[in-house]
């Protein structure tokens, strides 16, 4: 890889990862709903990529699935874990989407696990239980447990996706904006009153945030990653991204107050040692866990 593309996948892995500092701020210190505020962003996303929507990918229902998993039910149940769980022990536990995603690769796509993904799988799903762990067992932080669902959505959404061919980028993302706007904004109305107001009294830093979650981040930032993925293997792509955790936990140290111990050290380790090795091993999903990385951001 050129030093020019490497320091380009660094630029991304932190835009990955500010934005996870970004959502906490919104939804957890700024008073935003988080259902109102992913409606909103993904309704700038499809504003924006409009242009791309048609013609649709065939069979279409299964695109708009994979929209709503990938899109508004992965963000809605993140953007929701988020007002109680901090950056750094979310970015770990997501990493629980990558064994999610090859064990479901297993059931729908007929791929096979050797002993060496197994390990993997079984370190980072440990990781993870440790990151929920306290003295009385495992912690049942509703935030973290949200967290979980939103990266089985996610991986459930990219495996499904890999029975679809043919979708560029920015027809990916028109098709995640328009299925995931209409469901989020009638759950938000629903379940959120108040949340125009909240929304407005956050005022312009949460204009920023929109703008930054959807252009930069999904669409920037997206393409720029699916052009390195065209351009090099999977295999050494994906491991490089595990930047973005380690980003995410010092930006929330610093910006968030996050607590890191001991024990949330030991289970990032076993966590991101479980997903490279995943990673390492050359698969028919290596294109599903690179597509999970760049997606569910």
């Amino acid at each position: 890889m050129s030093l020019r593309d490497f320091g380009l996948l660094v630029l991304i892995c932190l835009i990955w990862a500010g934005s996870n500092i970004i959502s906490k701020l919104v939804v957890a210190h700024w008073g935003v709903p988080p259902l109102y505020y992913a409606a909103v962003r993904f309704a700038l996303v499809a504003a924006l990529t409009l242009h791309w929507l048609l013609p649709a990918p065939r069979p279409t229902w299964r695109m708009v699935l994979v929209g709503l998993l990938m899109g508004g039910g992965n963000f809605a149940l993140l953007f929701m874990g988020f007002q109680t769980a901090s950056p750094s022990a979310a970015s770990v536990v997501i990493q629980v989407g990558v064994p999610f995603t090859t064990l479901l690769s297993v059931l729908i796509l007929g791929e096979k696990i050797r002993w060496r993904r197994g390990l993997g799988i079984a370190l980072t799903l440990l990781g993870a239980v440790v990151v929920m762990w306290s003295p009385k067992g495992i912690e049942l932080s509703a935030g973290l447990w949200l967290i979980v669902a939103a990266a089985f959505t996610g991986s459930l959404g990219a495996v499904m996706m890999k029975q679809i061919e043919g979708v560029k980028p920015l027809q990916f993302q028109a098709w995640v904006g328009f299925s995931s706007v209409w469901p989020l904004a009638a759950m938000s109305a629903f379940m959120e009153p108040g949340q125009v107001a909240a929304g407005f009294a956050a005022g312009w830093p949460f204009v920023a945030a929109v703008v930054f979650s959807a252009v930069v981040v999904s669409i920037l930032a997206h393409t720029a990653y699916y052009g390195l993925i065209q351009r090099y293997e999977a295999n050494l792509i994906a491991p490089l991204t595990l930047m973005t955790p380690l980003f995410t936990i010092g930006m929330g140290v610093v910006v968030t107050n996050d607590h890191f111990d001991l024990r949330m050290g030991i289970g990032a380790a076993l966590a991101l040692l479980g997903v490279l090795i995943i990673a390492l091993r050359r698969n028919q999903v290596m294109p599903l866990l690179t597509s999970l990385r760049s997606r569910l951001q």
